[in-house]
């Protein structure tokens, strides 16, 4: 019998779960899904990927898992596999996407702060990132590191046809034949760090903050959440 695991929602880190299941929005961590393949115990699994993804080193760690898991992983993309989402799909010894979805590689990006010297090492240490993440690409795909690259580099959407023609994916869902989609763009879903920050900042220091958590957001938290909405 296969085990199903879900890939839905952005990518975070593990210690952001909480906020995100408080909020009850979709969201996946790298312990998340070592606990489903611990789990599994060597029995086959799929993997359903709904995700615009999100951190590039949990991505990393969740296609790092796949790929050492002793049992056969199949993915499916059942809507988006974009950014890390689209490298963790590709953890999986085989790759199906359904013919209503689509898949998206870009460059990494950050927010940088600080003078001009710290821009270029910024600017540097995203250029060793696409240079790592196009290691997923190229291990499945079989293209050259600069074809994927200028792929990347130009946010490229991939409908079902050209993710298969690319060799980004094995097969489409459901049909022989081949169909080919428009892309849309959609932002990665991620709460901001500014709020996340706020919500742990304002919640550590309540002596009371178990039931406070079981009762809502307190009212410190609601009026830090409407004044940030302005800026979202």
């Amino acid at each position: 019998m296969k085990r199903n695991i879900e890939i839905k929602g952005p990518i975070i880190s593990n210690d952001e779960v909480w906020i995100y299941e408080w909020f009850e929005m979709d969201a996946t961590s790298p312990n998340m899904v070592s606990k489903a393949l611990t789990e599994a115990n060597g029995e086959d699994v799929i993997v359903s990927i709904n995700s615009p993804g999100g951190y590039v080193w949990e991505g990393s760690e969740i296609y790092t898992a796949l790929k050492n898991y002793s049992g056969h992983v199949e993915a499916q993309i059942v809507g988006l596999a974009a950014s890390a989402a689209s490298v963790i799909a590709l953890g999986a010894d085989t790759v199906r996407i359904s013919p209503t979805a689509q898949m998206m590689i870009h460059n990494a990006s950050s927010v940088g702060y600080g003078d001009h010297r710290d821009m270029i090492k910024n600017a540097e240490r995203l250029r060793v990132i696409d240079k790592t993440i196009v290691n997923a690409y190229v291990i499945k795909s079989g293209k050259s590191e600069e074809e994927l690259l200028d792929m990347m580099a130009k946010e490229t959407w991939l409908g079902p046809q050209q993710a298969l023609e690319n060799g980004l994916v094995d097969e489409i869902m459901f049909m022989d034949n081949t169909l080919k989609f428009t892309a849309s763009v959609t932002g990665p879903g991620l709460i901001p760090q500014q709020v996340i920050d706020g919500i742990r900042n304002n919640l550590i220091n309540k002596k009371n903050f178990s039931e406070k958590k079981s009762k809502g957001l307190s009212s410190i938290t609601k009026s830090f959440l409407n004044s940030y909405s302005n800026k979202l």
